[in-house]
C-alpha cells in the first residue's frame, strides 16, 4: 500500500480478478517464454557472445513454462498451440545452446512434455 492511497493492493486484486483466467496463464506463459529468450542470449544477435545467457536460469524458467503449459493446456483453447510451439522452440534453442546437450526426455521441463528432438 502507499500512503497516497491505501486501497491501491485492494484495487489490483479487484483488477485481477476481473481478467479471465485464460488470460493470466497466457499472460505468465509470454513472461515466462520471454525469460527463457533472454537467458538463452536469444535477443542478442550473437547468442553465444551473449553476456546474458545463463542456461542454468534457462533451464529453471523452461521447466516451470513447461510445468504451467502441462498443467493448464485443457483451459488454454487456442492459445494452446502456440504456447505449445514456443516452448518446444525454446526447449530445442536450450539444446542447441548446450556444450553438453542433454539426452532426449532430460531437457529443460521434457519431464512434463516428452522428449523434444
Amino acid at each position: 500500500m502507499t500512503s497516497e492511497n491505501p486501497n491501491t493492493n485492494v484495487e489490483d486484486v479487484r483488477d485481477l480478478a476481473e481478467i479471465p483466467a485464460v488470460e493470466v496463464i497466457s499472460r505468465a506463459a509470454v513472461m515466462l517464454m520471454s525469460s527463457a529468450a533472454e537467458k538463452l542470449g536469444l535477443a542478442d544477435p550473437d547468442p553465444d557472445g551473449s553476456i546474458h545467457r545463463d542456461l542454468d536460469e534457462a533451464r529453471r524458467v523452461i521447466t516451470a513454462l513447461a510445468g504451467l503449459v502441462t498443467a493448464s493446456v485443457e483451459y488454454l483453447g487456442p492459445h494452446a498451440g502456440p504456447i505449445r510451439e514456443g516452448l518446444q522452440a525454446l526447449q530445442r534453442a536450450f539444446r542447441e545452446a548446450s556444450a553438453h546437450p542433454d539426452e532426449p526426455g532430460q531437457g529443460p521441463g521434457e519431464k512434463y512434455t516428452g522428449p523434444v528432438y
